[in-house]
């Protein structure tokens, strides 16, 4: 279908079928790219830009340029050697190229004559005889195919299916549209910071097309100010959405989960120790959202051992206590042992019987307690993500308690919570949602990822807790390490080791841990030496982790499988191996490991030399700092935000332009735009739907 001016004046309602040359096969080759209509076509920005503005003489040459070279063919000769080439060479008034193609015809060979005078643009690379250009694009100069440009030359995110020459005639066709003033503008200039003032249309023309001599570098680093303006309100929109679902979940119906006074008081009494005021006063913000008839929606932030899972513990008390249901989702197998050996400790002297659904278990022992949690016999359900699989059927769910969120993709939450509003006899009800972290979410990112959950925080320690002593020593002084590890075992103190392999394999990981553990046998003679990892069956990790609590073990040898739910107050040495593989806030997490009871305790960062500036600034960090909300902050500025709300939750944000730690300063006006009364019902809508109507919603549990 041909495309006419004036066929329509809003791009988001004009389908992507409408460009010439676009048809039913090709529509959907471009939904895998969430590319539906003109509008969705112009949003999908070039990755980079190619400079073919300019003819680069040969002299001018350095490795990893994109350029444009003119000059005369010299030679041109098909060379044999590890694999068949044709080798063109050319010459310019500085210089000699090589061009060299291992896939050629007869033809492009009869092409390359000495004497003719082609222009070509490609990527230099070092090669056998200097730099050469691999696969060129060519043209005779003279012929109507330019390799030069008037504007850099954008190169687009593509799927299989479509090429870049492709995606570029297709943006040619909407550019021209766009002239034509196609785009809505949905912001009123006044609510945007003067600097960023800049007309939508304007913005989209300039990044797809940016003229000659425009700065590379500011455009590469996403600072120009077209950028900015997009980024600004694509973040807009994510904002409207999350304050969209805040007042939806409002109007959602959920059971209110009143105090059992009696039941709290006996709890309690049992415990060895008072809870700390952070304690109390996050357990007061809780209690006051779950007697409400709309589902809680909060965020527990605390760092390393500061007592989230007792609140937790205290928040399901008001489920069971109503006689209801309640589960607790752990990532990992050893972590939902460790809870649900602690809610075993405090509920069951209590009356209540503790559920557990993981993976591993046996055919029969799952059928058990399936039966139990689909009866309601169980009130209480600890569980890593086999707790939403189709055939766990609750009786009547009515809190959902997820630890480590980052682990988990959003659609896992919010298939967990689906379970509880069918569930029960009173209607459509949806469980109360506590959502727990032990890794502290910077401030700028909470605004904008989590902006539709409520957030307490216990930001104090319980007493007595030791601060840990961490210092960082290189691999070449090992042996004083060992020294270390045998003096903390003399005086009755029990070690970790940690290993840690770049590689994902899980195989690998073990195997580095198996040889790691057989040679500290060795060398720590008389030393009780065990060894945990993610391939042993769970059982096998259980009697492992129950006989380092013991003390039957000195030295626990393991994976990073024991950076969280891991509490053995003897353990007051750690020695994590290549720490410079690791996130600031995963090394945060091991760390907490040690400084469990009442003894100094100690860190070992055991780093391989070279060390790199990044890796040398993160263990700086670590040694520095304790707090972990001030480590969550530089691991945010050093590492980005991939590794603070985790691949899988960053994987779900999906923003097209912005970035959330170039763009945390557009945070604050963001803010302020959706404060604002100037922007209406309507304008709200329409952002949102501009940005995320085929994109997948990242935070709708």
């Amino acid at each position: 279908m041909s495309l006419e001016r004036g066929i329509s004046n809003n791009l988001a309602e004009l389908p992507i079928i409408t460009l010439k040359g676009v048809g039913d096969k090709f529509v959907q080759v471009l939904a895998k790219l969430h590319i539906h209509s003109l509008q969705d076509l112009l949003f999908h920005l070039p990755l980079r830009y190619q400079d073919r503005t300019r003819v680069v003489p040969i002299a001018g040459l350095t490795a990893g340029m994109d350029v444009v070279i003119e000059g005369e063919v010299s030679a041109a000769d098909i060379v044999f050697g590890r694999r068949r080439s044709l080798i063109v060479r050319i010459q310019d008034n500085s210089g000699t190229l090589t061009l060299r193609f291992f896939h050629f015809s007869a033809a492009q060979k009869s092409r390359f004559t000495p004497g003719v005078r082609i222009r070509c643009f490609g990527e230099a690379r070092r090669g056998a005889n200097g730099l050469e250009l691999y696969h060129p694009e060519t043209e005779v100069v003279g012929s109507e195919n330019a390799v030069t440009a008037d504007t850099l030359t954008p190169v687009y995110p593509l799927t299989e299916g479509v090429s870049q020459t492709r995606m570029r005639g297709l943006l040619e066709q909407a550019l021209t549209l766009l002239k034509g003033g196609a785009v809505t503008e949905l912001l009123p200039a006044e609510l945007l910071p003067k600097a960023l003032r800049y007309p939508l249309g304007d913005a989209l023309l300039y990044l797809h097309s940016p003229p000659a001599g425009t700065q590379l570098d500011q455009l590469a680093a996403g600072i120009h100010p077209a950028q900015q303006r997009l980024a600004l309100e694509e973040l807009l929109a994510h904002h409207l959405s999350l304050l969209e679902l805040r007042s939806n979940s409002a109007r959602i119906a959920a059971p209110p989960l009143p105090v059992n006074r009696s039941l709290e008081r006996d709890f309690l009494s049992r415990l060895p120790f008072s809870l700390t005021g952070a304690q109390q006063r996050v357990c007061e913000e809780i209690s006051e959202d779950l007697a409400q008839q709309t589902p809680m929606m909060r965020l527990l932030q605390g760092d390393v051992g500061a007592g989230k899972t007792l609140v937790a513990a205290l928040a399901a008390l008001k489920g069971i206590g109503a006689g209801a249901q309640v589960a607790v989702m752990a990532p990992t197998e050893i972590l939902a042992e460790q809870h649900r050996i602690n809610f075993c400790h405090w509920l069951e002297p209590l009356g209540f019987e503790v559920a557990q659904l993981t993976g591993s278990l046996k055919a029969a022992e799952r059928r058990k307690q399936l039966a139990k949690i689909s009866s309601g016999e169980a009130l209480l359900v600890v569980g890593t993500h086999a707790l939403f699989q189709d055939e766990v059927v609750f009786h009547n769910l009515v809190l959902v308690i997820i630890d480590e969120q980052h682990r988990f993709g959003v659609r896992q939450r919010l298939e967990l919570r689906e379970k509880g509003s069918a569930s029960g006899t009173t209607g459509r009800l949806q469980p109360h949602q506590l959502i727990m972290t032990a890794t502290p979410i910077p401030r700028t990112l909470a605004m904008s990822a989590f902006a539709d959950l409520d957030c307490s925080i216990i930001d104090e320690l319980p007493p007595g807790r030791q601060p840990i002593n961490t210092v960082a020593i290189s691999d070449d002084r090992r042996d004083q390490v060992m020294e270390r590890v045998q003096s903390a075992i003399g005086q009755g103190r029990q070690a970790y080791w940690v290993c840690t392999l770049i590689e994902e394999s899980e195989s690998l990981q073990a195997q580095a841990a198996e040889s790691t553990a057989e040679e500290l046998a060795e060398m720590l003679e008389g030393m009780r030496v065990a060894l945990v990892h993610g391939r042993l069956k769970p059982e096998q990790k259980e009697q492992v982790m129950s006989a380092f609590k013991a003390g039957d073990v000195d030295l626990l040898v393991a994976t990073t499988v024991i950076e969280v739910g891991v509490d053995v107050p003897n353990a007051s040495l750690m020695i994590i191996e290549n720490p410079e593989r690791l996130g600031l806030a995963q090394l945060h997490q091991l760390r907490g490991r040690v400084g469990r009871g009442s003894i100094a305790s100690h860190c070992v960062l055991l780093y391989g030399t070279p060390l790199s500036q990044n890796g040398r600034a993160r263990l700086q960090a670590l040694r520095q700092y304790s707090d972990g909300f001030a480590i969550a902050e530089e691991d945010l500025r050093l590492r980005g935000p991939g590794e603070i709300l985790g691949t899988r939750q960053t994987g779900e944000i999906q923003h097209r332009i912005a970035d959330l730690q170039r763009d945390a300063e557009l945070l604050p006006y963001v803010q302020k735009i959706a404060a604002s009364a100037k922007l209406s019902a309507g304008m709200r809508q329409r952002l949102i739907r501009r940005w995320l109507q085929n994109k997948p919603r990242f935070a709708e549990a």
